[in-house]
């Protein structure tokens, strides 16, 4: 396969919802995702948030700020093995 005939990443596994904090990387999105914990000693739920890289395809678009759905792939990069599948209002 030569290098023009690249096959599109295909999405598989964890698709999760989160907020863009940083594009500073160039084709990346750092995103941080905010859920919920249970502590059984106590009885309750803590609040929690991770953040994660997420590959920009070319073409889209993204904001610090914004809502964005992104989807488990392949390894990118070292950091990088989830793909921005789209943006939400």
């Amino acid at each position: 396969m030569s290098e023009k005939q690249k096959q599109p990443l295909r999405i598989r596994g964890a698709i999760v919802e989160g907020v863009v904090v940083s594009t500073r990387p160039k084709k990346t999105a750092i995103i941080q995702i905010a859920y919920t914990k249970s502590v059984p000693k106590y009885e309750r739920l803590e609040k929690r948030k991770s953040r994660i890289a997420v590959h920009v395809p070319d073409g889209m678009n993204v904001q610090v700020g914004q809502r964005v759905q992104a989807g488990e792939t392949r390894k990118i990069s070292k950091t990088k093995s989830f793909l921005l599948i789209k943006v939400l209002p």
